[in-house]
């Protein structure tokens, strides 16, 4: 690592920066379209499933596109809301938090609703008759019984976050030290004539942090399967 210049540190903190900002940004919001998906029937739930998994589908750089359309400062929410307001996403690190939420989101609600639909719904049922509100019953029986899938969910996202490319640089662009993640670092040094090692050397330094992702999952997985 000693060959590593300011800008290469700079770009794996961001990764693990914006990747746990997404993930804490996407966390709240999963859990209520996966509550809404799983217990509620209503209309219109079949296009609300192809609008959460959509992100799946489509190449990350539509998305960025997208974004760029309704965040950039002539864009609709951009000039609308952002502009009044003296806010600036486009080309920060908190555009590429944005990006990396709505690539990763399909794959955190999944995963939560996968939790949630592995509930005894008599359970749920018995609170109910017990008097427990909706607040109630999603803080004492569903987020402790879907609470694997929860901590999947976040583990996804977080990954999928670290490896996050072609949504980021269309909305945040590839600035060295303010917006270059691991991936667009990786991208920078493969396109240059002699930057195979410095490449290679940060795909090692993903691949690490990627095991460690897993091994925590896994060894959090076995611990809750011990307490159960």
């Amino acid at each position: 690592m000693s060959g590593f210049t300011h800008a290469d540190y700079s770009a794996i903190l961001l990764s693990l920066k914006v990747a746990s900002a997404a993930t804490l940004l996407s966390l709240p919001f999963a859990f209520a379209v996966a509550y809404v998906m799983t217990f509620r029937h209503f209309r219109g739930r079949i296009a609300l499933d192809v609008a959460v998994n959509l992100p799946l589908t489509l190449p990350p750089v539509v998305i960025g596109y997208l974004l760029l359309i309704l965040l950039g400062q002539q864009g609709i929410i951009g000039r609308a809301v952002l502009q009044p307001l003296g806010i600036k996403l486009i080309f920060t690190w908190k555009a590429a938090v944005i990006a990396t939420s709505v690539v990763g989101f399909p794959l955190m609600v999944r995963s939560m609703r996968t939790g949630m639909e592995a509930i005894d719904e008599r359970l749920i049922q018995v609170s109910r008759l017990l008097g427990a509100g909706m607040f109630d019953r999603i803080v004492t029986v569903i987020v402790p019984l879907s609470i694997r899938g929860i901590i999947a969910g976040s583990v996804l996202m977080f990954a999928r976050g670290l490896g996050e490319f072609g949504a980021t640089v269309i909305v945040a662009g590839n600035i060295p030290g303010v917006t270059q993640t691991i991936p667009l670092a990786i991208y920078e040094y493969a396109s240059s004539p002699k930057g195979d090692v410095m490449a290679l050397s940060l795909c090692a330094i993903s691949i690490a942090i990627s095991v460690v992702v897993l091994v925590f999952h896994e060894w959090l997985g076995r611990q809750m399967v011990r307490r159960d």
